[in-house]
């Protein structure tokens, strides 16, 4: 149990597969639209296993998504400069929250990304 909210911590398998769900948005780096495939996919096949996973690979997704648009939006503004340097901004902190999401899901914490639309419920 956890001592914080006495909530039990997932197992070994499912924190996991938890981390997996986070971790598999870095297929953007390899993959066009990996970021979304990635967490996509791993939360598919491993969502029945246990709602820690259904939970965390439903942030994952979204915050995935979010970061898309995001992107989408920032090569809009480079028509104004402001693209250019906001570009590289979502993608670093993209990198940095999917790995802490991955590292806090290993630990069985939940992880909530900030700024993150969460379309998929």
């Amino acid at each position: 149990m956890d001592e914080q909210n006495l909530t039990p911590i997932p197992s070994q398998e499912v924190r996991q597969w938890a981390m997996f769900c986070h971790l598999a948005a870095l297929a953007g780096l390899v993959f066009p639209f990996g970021n979304l495939l990635g967490p996509l996919i791993v939360w598919q096949l491993k969502r029945e296993l246990d709602p820690f996973i259904d939970e965390q690979g439903k942030e994952a997704l979204n915050f995935q998504i979010t970061v898309s648009i995001a992107m989408l939006v920032c090569m809009l503004l480079m028509v104004v400069v402001i693209g250019f340097l906001l570009l590289p901004l979502i993608c670093l902190a993209a990198l940095v929250l999917a790995i802490i999401g991955g590292i806090k899901a290993n630990e069985g914490k939940a992880y909530r990304y900030p700024l993150c639309w969460r379309l998929v419920k």
